[in-house]
């Protein structure tokens, strides 16, 4: 616009001094003097009307300018995501509020969580999923009590009341005949670097045996599996087949004492593509080195660890089963997730505290049946994967609720 109007100026200064001359020549006639004229009004005229249009199009911007800046977002008082709140009967897990951390939430034994089990402090500074809700389990949805027997949902728990004739947790014992007896069993553990697996204390039951008068004489039996004890042979407790060495199981094969028998198993290290497996003790096995550019390989688990548990016949519920545990953390994050669906009917897995997770047994299970269960472990860093840990836990129900 400068050029233009330093432009103008020159061409105005000549015609103003092609008139001048003219005037003061003599012979410069009235017509050429007003032609010389009109042109010198139509360059104003021009020039006036691109000056006014280069205010008008200065003064658009200026208005453009001052509306964005007044309709510019406020600048957050701090960089962080509003605080959550923890859920009535849970917990909520992690402190940081920066983008890109997570924070997890869990219920008391007897709730579940309806909603986002981890939320995330997302560059907006506002967290991704729903605000989770603990919500009170309905034991008797799925119908424990048998014989006839009414349930009555509590807090954390259920009650069967039964009829005449039946007793024990669920309806399913005589009712002179049940006694309960706990015994302890020791932790065990994977020895994983990065994880490591510790079931919960197993209840050992003891039945009252059946007896008989035959010519005179008492005579007490128990169930298949079982051996009479107690001072008048009226207690009948489980034969550990696996202990006294009553099994056929061969050198290659794991003796499992369950609820009345026994079973062999044998643990083989996953066929997993890509990825090849050492087994590094009787019930684990270890991921062998990946080729740098194999990302398939590192994707693979870790390590797969193997465990077995007998239990009785409809075990009351909400019952923690077993736990899986961090033994060092290298990342930031730890996730705990329940893999296959058809055994969400039974189980379901929660977190204990930060570096736990906890397989929880939601629904009484009738025996003779073995369960499969898997609960991974995942390691994150910055949203990266460091590493994958299985836990396959297989689950001995036996046919008695002694």
């Amino acid at each position: 616009m400068k050029k233009m109007n330093r432009r103008y100026c020159v061409l105005l200064s000549i015609f103003i001094c092609q008139v001048y001359t003219m005037l003061a020549q003599e012979c410069a006639g009235k017509q050429e003097l007003q032609s010389s004229i009109q042109q010198v009004h139509k360059l104003l005229s021009a020039q006036e009307a691109s000056y006014l249009q280069s205010l008008r199009t200065l003064r658009k911007k200026l208005n453009l300018l001052q509306y964005s800046v007044a309709h510019l977002p406020a600048k957050p008082k701090n960089f962080t995501c509003p605080n959550l709140d923890t859920p009535v009967n849970g917990r909520k897990l992690g402190t940081v509020l920066l983008p890109g951390h997570d924070v997890h939430f869990l219920c008391d034994v007897g709730y579940e969580l309806v909603g986002s089990e981890t939320r995330r402090c997302k560059d907006s500074l506002s967290w991704t999923g729903q605000q989770p809700l603990c919500k009170d389990i309905n034991e008797c949805l799925s119908t424990p009590c048998a014989n006839g027997g009414t349930c009555t949902d509590e807090v954390n728990a259920f009650s069967c009341v039964c009829p005449h004739g039946w007793a024990g947790p669920t309806c399913q014992s005589p009712t002179p005949t049940l006694f309960v007896s706990i015994t302890n069993t020791s932790s065990a553990s994977t020895g994983a670097e990065a994880a490591s697996s510790f079931p919960l204390t197993q209840s050992a039951f003891t039945w009252k045996s059946k007896c008989s008068q035959v010519q005179g004489t008492t005579l007490c039996t128990c169930e298949p599996g079982y051996t009479i004890s107690g001072r008048d042979n009226s207690i009948c407790t489980d034969i550990d087949e696996c202990s006294t060495r009553q099994n056929n199981c061969t050198r290659d094969q794991l003796c499992i004492n369950t609820y009345g028998g026994f079973q062999c198993v044998k643990v083989d290290c996953p066929h997993i593509r890509n990825a090849t497996y050492v087994k590094t003790s009787p019930v684990r096995c270890e991921r062998n080195p990946c080729p740098v550019d194999s990302m398939s390989c590192s994707q693979a688990p870790n390590s797969v660890s193997y465990h077995h548990m007998s239990v009785v016949s409809n075990l009351s519920t909400p019952r923690v089963m077993f736990r899986v545990s961090a033994v060092r953390m290298i990342g930031d994050t730890l996730r705990f997730a329940l893999l296959g669906g058809r055994i969400r009917r039974y189980f379901t897995v929660q977190r204990s505290d930060r570096q736990t997770g906890e397989l929880l047994l939601v629904s009484p299970v009738q025996g003779p049946v073995t369960l499969e269960v898997e609960v991974e472990m995942t390691e994150l860093e910055r949203r990266e994967l460091l590493g994958r840990y299985i836990t396959r836990i297989t689950i001995f129900v036996s046919q008695y609720e002694f």
